[in-house]
């Protein structure tokens, strides 16, 4: 069922056309709240704290995408105007944020968060102001909101399809490393429900309060149950110390690799190769990712931040989430909440990763899974992908997934 050879998807539209491919042609009238000559948009990330060496290259990527669809004509004829709030790894200080934004600012939309607890967190104020999140991150699924857009993975997207790789190559038994919050967990009750239904062992469980440093006991507890893999769900700084912990013991992953869910080619820039060489990774995009509008996503990405920036999968998906947003909102001939939301199911575009549909059932978006490699340049080498997009099933309630009744209670 998993082998390594992939379908490669044809191309569609050429970056610069994404939104009139995507839309069919633009509205011009504006519903929502903006009446002068741009609409405000708002960007909530972990710009200090634990998580900014994750979040705040998201934030670029979207400034990216504002900067070229404002170059092109704006949306509705108007040009976006980004309000920016640092979320500082703090979860109330991300709700606090987007109330800002909704209710002072009067943003259109709001494009941030990475970690569940952030989602989490804003959830109630985004549903409470019927606003509306596009949200970019990989996470644990066992949710929907009507208020977010989800585009990063949902679990049958980037978990379950690692678990498969990791059977198919015989890596049986595996030991589970995770920040303390809500992802890490949750995506552990998903892993322990799949291990005992396919043949895994699961060798230990270990916990760390997100951004600490003390992973000794961890990296000890690793070393003495010799597993085929770790599952590392570890978030922000900590990986930091696990890595280097990790090597410093001895342990390499010719003898025990990882395969991580929040490491990308940001995160492996700010480790060192020389710690996270040969380890696996499971995502959706990488920078080595071979399509059109990939190559100029790069390109352009260099071009403003600098040439020895990277690209990476969260980042990706943000920049995917303000262009799927504004094909919505010109379908939809309005920034008004409700019709945005209507006008969004079944919209395509030609993305990075490539070809990208939204679901309006779930609002989350259609994904390819593509288990990497890290080298030792720093890319991700990838070395095996799914057939093409995977349908979103965040509470894993579709037939191939029989392991997962009871898990969403």
């Amino acid at each position: 069922m998993f082998g390594k050879s992939w379908r490669r998807l044809a191309p569609l539209a050429v970056l610069p056309a994404l939104l009139l491919a995507a839309c069919g042609g633009s509205g011009d009238s504006d519903g929502g709240s903006s009446s002068s000559d741009t609409i405000k948009v708002g960007l909530l990330h972990s710009l200090s704290g634990t998580m900014a060496i994750s979040e705040v290259t998201v934030r670029d990527s979207e400034l990216l995408a504002i900067e070229e669809i404002n170059k092109k004509g704006g949306v509705l004829g108007k040009q976006l105007e980004p309000v920016v709030e640092d979320g500082a790894s703090d979860w109330p200080t991300f709700a606090e944020k987007a109330k800002k934004l909704i209710t002072q600012d009067e943003v259109a939309t709001v494009f941030g968060g990475w970690t569940s607890a952030s989602r989490k967190a804003m959830l109630p104020v985004f549903e409470g102001n019927k606003a509306l999140l596009w949200y970019p991150v990989q996470y644990e699924g066992l949710e929907q909101s009507p208020y977010i857009f989800y585009t990063g993975a949902t679990t049958n997207q980037q978990i379950v399809p690692a678990l498969d790789y990791l059977a198919e190559e015989g890596k049986k038994k595996v030991f589970l490393v995770g920040s303390d919050y809500v992802f890490p967990r949750t995506a552990n009750k998903i892993i322990k429900a799949y291990a005992e239904a396919n043949g895994m062992e699961i060798l230990g469980e270990e916990y760390l309060p997100l951004g600490s440093t003390e992973v000794s006991t961890i990296v000890n507890k690793v070393q003495q149950a010799k597993p085929d893999v770790v599952f590392n769900t570890l978030n922000g700084d900590s990986n930091v110390a696990f890595f280097k912990q990790l090597k410093s013991a001895g342990i390499g992953p010719d003898q025990i690799p990882t395969m991580s869910v929040s490491i990308a080619e940001e995160e492996v820039k700010a480790i060192g190769t020389e710690y996270l060489s040969g380890h696996y990774v499971a995502w959706n995009y990488y920078q080595t990712t071979d399509t059109p509008a990939n190559k100029t996503f790069v390109e352009a990405f260099k071009a403003k931040y600098g040439s020895d920036k990277v690209t990476s999968d969260p980042m990706e998906a943000g920049y995917n989430a303000v262009y799927l947003w504004a094909a919505a909102v010109e379908k939809a001939g309005t920034t008004d909440v409700e019709a945005v939301k209507k006008a969004s199911d079944g919209i395509v575009i030609d993305l990075p990763e490539g070809k990208v549909t939204i679901d309006g059932a779930t609002q989350h978006v259609y994904k390819t899974a593509r288990i990497g490699l890290i080298g030792d340049d720093g890319q991700i080498k990838e070395v095996w992908a799914s057939d093409g997009p995977i349908k979103p099933d965040p509470f894993l309630k579709g037939a191939d997934y029989p392991w997962a009744s009871g898990l969403s209670s």
